[in-house]
């Protein structure tokens, strides 16, 4: 399987959040990973960054946001035009599947944890 360039939206360096160990799973399998969070730190080696930053070459963002606090990256994600997005259980978003559909992203509610853990990340 080839290499995921991985954008983790709502990033954190707490332990117990799904975010950290997602991101702690996406780089033990060798994707590399880039980090966007409320809160700068670093986990794994990976600068968790404030800022919406111009990226290239996303193949992944996974959202690990709530929906309301996805609206200020709608623009931001669909400037990317990453190849999908995973929205990972809580942060199912009708509004963001429609807007990225319509920019040929594809969009899937899933468990990034679970994708990478049965291979079908």
């Amino acid at each position: 399987m080839g290499k995921k360039k991985t954008l983790i939206l709502g990033a954190s360096a707490n332990p117990a959040r799904y975010s950290y160990m997602a991101l702690n799973k996406l780089v033990a399998n060798g994707h590399p990973v880039i980090a966007i969070g409320k809160k700068p730190g670093i986990v794994n080696n990976v600068e968790i960054s404030t800022e919406q930053a111009p990226l290239k070459d996303i193949d992944t963002v996974t959202l690990y946001l709530n929906p309301a606090n996805q609206k200020q990256y709608y623009n931001y994600l669909l400037s990317l035009k990453p190849h999908r997005i995973i929205f990972n259980p809580g942060t199912e978003n009708d509004e963001l599947y429609e807007l990225a559909k319509k920019e040929g992203i594809n969009v899937m509610e899933a468990c990034t944890l679970v994708l990478l853990a049965t291979d079908q990340y």
